[in-house]
């Protein structure tokens, strides 16, 4: 029977609740800034942390705005995720 090996690694929480995750931990993951982090809180008191590299339609939830009564286009709906996407970026810059 193999033994798994578990690497421990620390960090702290900032008084604005912040962590900074260690170097070695962003590089095993490839994290990048800006990643999104799911963390997933068990009954027993423990925590996953996992980061969320995948989209998923849930995430999109929103992006369009406020709906529009009646149907819409495909070109309408390519106009809008075009300029949410010009505008999310937009935002990352000023970051």
């Amino acid at each position: 029977m193999a033994v798994r090996v578990r690497e421990r690694y620390l960090g702290k929480v900032t008084s604005k609740g912040q962590t900074t995750v260690p170097k070695e931990v962003r590089d095993f993951l490839g994290l990048e800034e800006g990643t999104q982090m799911e963390w997933i809180l068990d009954d027993d008191g423990k925590a996953t942390v996992r980061p969320r590299k995948k989209l998923r339609a849930i995430d999109l939830a929103g992006m369009l705005g406020p709906s529009k009564v009646g149907p819409v286009s495909v070109e309408e709906m390519n106009e809008a995720i075009g300029d949410a996407i010009v505008e999310r970026y937009e935002r990352s810059l000023k970051k």
